[in-house]
């Protein structure tokens, strides 16, 4: 064979290879622990699914697992996604307590104003503080979910001393210890276990926001709903991850690892803490035939600085660690304030 033949002959397999590359589809399995009813299927997971689907032109494919179909409980989300079990993830990193407390300074009392910008901020925090608990994964967003309200079977909370001796459902660390020092008794739980343990008696409420209500059919479970003064920050919020498996991404394309890029950051996360606003719309308005109360800002005061003491015991536990507690709280209240006030 002479040597221009063999030259084309290499630069032809060359090209087929190049195309193959290109040509290569993927589909990947996104694992969640809601119904695929859930506002966080329809308004996150399935939004995300479809732009990188049409980004791709269809090269990249979901193939969406809800209500924990591949396996598993939810705290086991995060194992998955590290461990290939599951491609893609959503899920709340408070579920495994103490594997991100760096998170946990968006879970203090009093720290969320509008989901929108909080979700910026917290995308941002997470690049400045977080890098030895994410590097597990490629994180895709981080969001928060709108103000956490109390949903009551028996009376509603006014005050205080309302909850003294109520078990009540609480999903991270933060909040379970927040619900205790107000003297309530907290029970940790995820969300796919709150509906049986308000029907059988064993929590006398939960805190979650509204738009949670129809995953469990709260509305059907509770007779009252507290909210806090929609003017303060939120009572509490809970941190989420939309999570990819690393080893995947890497196997991609640089063309796909670029459409995946493209759907990840800040305005990914900016756009999840909006669908979850609108979320809350949507679920309030299926508790319209029970009781509701706002509980006033001259009430929250004093849970305030309770909060504040919570907020201390948090800066004292990583400064323990070894990380400048107070330099992340006062990051993560800098972060919020400078996206807020961008609205």
């Amino acid at each position: 064979m002479n040597k221009p033949l063999r030259i084309t002959l290499a630069a032809a397999g060359l090209a087929l290879s190049s195309l193959a590359v290109q040509a290569q589809e993927v589909t990947l399995k996104v694992h969640h622990f809601l119904p695929a009813s859930s506002y966080a299927q329809t308004m996150v997971i399935q939004p995300w699914c479809d732009k990188v689907a049409a980004d791709s032109n269809n090269r990249i494919k979901c193939q969406i697992f809800p209500s924990m179909q591949l396996g598993g409980t939810p705290p086991q989300l995060i194992e998955q996604v590290r461990d290939g079990v599951a491609d893609v993830i959503w899920t709340l990193p408070g579920y495994t307590a103490g594997r991100f407390p760096s998170l946990e300074a968006f879970e203090l009392p009093f720290m969320m104003q509008n989901p929108e910008a909080t979700s910026k901020a917290l995308w941002d925090y997470t690049q400045q503080y977080s890098a030895n608990e994410i590097k597990d994964f490629k994180p895709i967003a981080f969001h928060v979910h709108g103000d956490g309200v109390f949903h009551m079977t028996s009376k509603p909370v006014k005050t205080m001393a309302d909850l003294r001796g109520l078990k009540l459902r609480a999903p991270t660390r933060m909040t379970n210890k927040f619900i205790a020092m107000l003297g309530g008794t907290p029970v940790s739980m995820p969300v796919p276990q709150v509906g049986d343990a308000l029907s059988k008696g064993v929590i006398d409420g939960a805190v979650v926001p509204y738009e949670v209500v129809p995953s469990v059919k709260i509305q059907e479970l509770v007779k009252f709903h507290s909210e806090t003064d929609p003017a303060e920050p939120a009572f509490y919020t809970s941190t989420f991850v939309l999570a990819m498996n690393r080893a995947k991404y890497d196997s991609l394309p640089a063309d796909l690892k670029k459409v995946i890029d493209a759907n990840s950051g800040q305005a990914v996360s900016a756009a999840a803490g909006r669908a979850f606003m609108q979320a809350d719309i949507e679920g309030k308005k299926l508790t319209t035939k029970n009781t509701h109360n706002v509980i006033p800002a001259s009430e929250l005061a004093g849970w305030k600085k309770i909060g504040d003491k919570l907020a201390a015991d948090w800066v004292a536990e990583m400064s323990g660690k070894g990380a400048n507690g107070q330099q992340m709280l006062d990051g993560a209240k800098s972060l919020i304030a400078k996206y807020v006030a961008q609205r």
